[in-house]
Parts: structure tokens; C-alpha cells; sequence
């Protein structure tokens, strides 16, 4: 054995993988004293009572067992009659319902059980930070299609369209965006949806963020005609219901796209915790009304940032859903890189570089306004102090360069 290690044994494919860039400043946050984390994307609402006493009860009624494959079917049951209440979508619990360790692994599972070696996947950026490396991981290409704030964020059929190739297999959309907040109008989703019809696409709607909408409606993907078998509908419980570490999410699609994520989930995970199911089946059944509250709360934060980040001078794009705002920091002179690790420094504010989400987010970070007013009040406050000082700093630096004869 050589002491370069074991790196050459590794997949190459998991070797080119970089780690996230959201934890790198979590970690970072953690590690230092007196920080506002303003970077995960966590609800500060505790998980209500209720539904924390239903998981110890189950406890204490010797609820500690496997649960079926594919989730407890009580639980399979009030996911497809809260779909069906809030989307309006019909989906057999017995078979089109999987439940899964989160999100994220319900993510995993669609793009492994659909795409096969060398498939494109389409991938409109900005983007959540696990959709190009578990793209790759399964085996497929992801293709960037990049989105700009002069479009709202929103990717078009035409910008789908260019992008396509015959080797295009499926479309990976999340509406409420992360990280800008974007949503999607009705018009636009047909459009897209005739698109994905005349190409034959899958496409795997991570729609987490859907009951945090501000603005207009949410519009299912699944809704719309033809859609429902040929798209893998995400959806869980840590945003809307304050449950991000019971680690509890969910899939809904036709029996055959289900059959096969299950099968990769009966030989990986197995099933999700039986005790985070049981707080998940209270949190469905009598959970609604804290949610709408929460949903509220951060209704009236949304306001709070977007009226901060105008004050200091840095151009917000209006999110419509989710918890994040993604202003444009251009201004201060600085990088996305250099803008968030200065301010970690120098304010102990944590954001996210927006670049962390794909290329385009160059020149952005995103802040999340899942925290405490308090909070955000005085991360404001620090910020504010932080953007002056660096424009003023830019400033200078263009005047001594005009004095020189530099170019700008």
C-alpha cells in the first residue's frame, strides 16, 4: 500500500463528485461562535407537540419493527387523500404510494430507477445541489438549462427545446424554486408539459416547497393531461410541516415507476423509520392548521427580506414560494465566493454562493428566511454594515483605476 492512499480504488464518478456547497457553510456556521446561519434550509418552527407525542407513544406501544417496503399503509393512505385534497390527483395507496427516508432519497430512486447509462436528464438552473451530483451517480448526463432573473427563473419549453438531444430521457423540475423562489404560471407548466409529451420525457417534479406558495396557485405538474403516469411526483414533510429531521418524504406516479423504486428501496433503505411515519401520519391527519400558520410566518418574513436587501441597495428577485430570496450582490464589488466567506468572517453571517446552485448563480447568494425575525433583524443589520463597506471599497477601486487609465 502507497501512501498516496485509496483514492485510485474509488468510482471514478463518485471521485469527480463535490461535496455540497450548502453544508461546507453549515459546518462553517457550527464551528463559529455568535453566528446567524441564514444558509440551511430549515424551518425554526419546532415540530408540534402533537406530532412529536405520537412518535413517543408508538414508542411506548412497542412500535420498534420494520414497516412494509413501500411505508405503513395508513400512512400511504392519508398521503393519497391529502394529494387528492390539495392537488386534486388520485393515486392508489396500494400501489402508486411509496414512502421514503426523505426527499432526497425518494430523488435518488426516481433518477435510478428511470435513467439508464449515458440518458440526459434536463436540469433548469439554478438548482438544488444534489440534482447533477445524484444525476451522475445513477449513471445519466445532466443538462444544465440555464435560467436568468430577466426571465424571473423560470425556464421555458424553448429553452428546453434547445437543449434536448435524441438522448434526452427525462426533465427535473422544482417549483417553488430553490434556491430563488421562483414559481411556475399555468401557461408556462402546459407549455412545458406539451414539450415533454412530444418528446417522450419522464419528468420528476420535486415539488417539497409546494404548499409555500405566496403568490397565485401552486400547479401540480401531475394535473395536467397526460402527465400524471409520466411524471414522479416528490413531495415530504421537513418544509411545510417542520419535520426535517424525522427524514420522512414521499413518490407518487404509476405502479411501474413505484414498483422499481421500491425495489431499489427494499434492497438499500428497506423502509423509513416506523416512528417517523407514525409523527408523519399525525402531522397529515392534524397537522394542517400549524402548517397554514407557519406559512403565514413566512409569508410576512418574505416581506421583511426583500425590503431589507432594497434597502441596502442589492436587487432581490420577489420569491413567490419556498423560504429563500436570492439577491444579486454584483454591486459590492465581490464574488459569490468572496462575498459569503467574507461575511461569515467579518459578520458572522452565513449565507449560501449562489454559484453553489450552477453556474448561473454567479454573482447571487441565497438567504433563507427560515429563521426568527430576531434573527434576521440584526443578520439585516450586520449585512447592511457589510454591503457599505464593500461598495465603498469598489468604489474606490474604480476611481483609481479612471485616475490611472485602467479600463473598467
Amino acid at each position: 500500500m502507497s501512501n498516496t492512499g485509496w483514492a485510485d480504488k474509488l468510482n471514478p464518478t463518485v471521485r469527480a463528485v463535490k461535496p455540497s456547497g450548502i453544508r461546507r457553510f453549515f459546518d462553517l456556521a457550527t464551528e463559529t461562535k455568535g453566528i446567524i446561519s441564514l444558509g440551511v434550509g430549515e424551518p425554526d418552527f419546532v415540530t408540534p407537540w402533537h406530532v412529536r407525542e405520537a412518535c413517543i407513544f408508538s414508542l411506548e406501544q412497542g412500535y420498534t419493527n420494520y414497516t412494509p417496503n413501500s411505508g405503513l399503509l395508513p400512512l400511504r393512505r392519508e398521503i393519497a387523500r391529502y394529494t387528492a385534497d390539495f392537488l386534486g390527483l388520485e393515486y392508489s395507496p396500494e400501489a402508486e404510494v411509496l414512502v421514503t427516508v426523505g426527499v432526497s432519497e425518494a430523488l435518488d430512486l426516481a433518477l435510478r430507477a428511470v435513467v439508464a447509462p449515458g440518458d440526459e436528464v434536463l436540469i433548469p438552473e439554478p438548482c438544488y445541489v444534489s440534482y447533477l451530483p445524484c444525476t451522475a451517480l445513477a449513471g445519466g448526463v445532466p443538462v444544465p438549462v440555464s435560467t436568468g432573473i430577466e426571465k424571473g427563473f423560470r425556464v421555458s419549453a424553448a429553452d428546453l427545446e434547445r437543449a434536448a438531444t435524441p438522448r434526452t430521457k427525462a426533465l427535473l423540475l422544482c417549483y417553488p424554486n430553490n434556491p430563488t423562489g421562483a414559481i411556475m404560471p399555468r401557461a408556462e407548466l402546459q407549455a412545458i408539459a406539451e414539450f415533454c409529451a412530444a418528446h417522450d420525457l419522464v419528468v420528476i417534479a420535486d415539488e417539497i416547497y409546494a404548499q409555500l406558495t405566496y403568490e397565485g396557485e401552486h400547479v401540480c405538474f401531475a394535473s395536467f393531461p397526460g402527465m400524471r403516469d409520466r411524471t414522479i411526483l416528490l413531495q415530504g414533510f421537513s418544509k411545510a410541516f417542520a419535520m426535517t429531521g424525522w427524514r420522512v418524504g414521499y413518490a407518487l406516479s404509476n405502479a411501474d415507476f413505484i414498483g422499481a423504486m421500491t425495489k431499489i428501496h427494499q434492497y438499500t433503505m428497506l423502509c423509513a423509520p416506523v416512528t417517523a411515519q407514525m409523527a408523519a401520519l399525525e402531522a397529515l391527519k392534524n397537522g394542517r392548521e400549524e402548517m397554514s400558520r407557519m406559512v403565514r410566518e413566512f409569508s410576512y418574513r418574505r416581506r421583511l427580506v426583500i425590503k431589507a436587501f432594497s434597502e441596502m441597495g442589492l436587487p432581490c428577485f420577489n420569491p413567490g414560494g419556498a423560504f429563500y430570496a436570492f439577491p444579486d450582490i454584483t454591486g459590492t464589488g465581490l464574488s459569490s465566493d468572496d462575498f459569503t466567506e467574507r461575511l461569515i468572517r467579518e459578520e458572522k453571517v452565513a449565507v449560501v454562493p449562489g454559484n453553489a446552485f450552477g453556474d448561473c448563480g454567479e454573482g447571487f447568494i441565497r438567504c433563507s428566511y427560515a429563521a426568527s425575525v430576531e434573527e434576521l433583524n440584526e443578520a439585516f443589520k450586520r449585512m447592511r454594515r457589510f454591503v457599505e463597506h464593500y461598495r465603498s471599497v469598489n468604489r474606490s477601486r474604480k476611481s483609481e483605476r479612471m485616475r490611472v487609465g485602467e479600463p473598467l
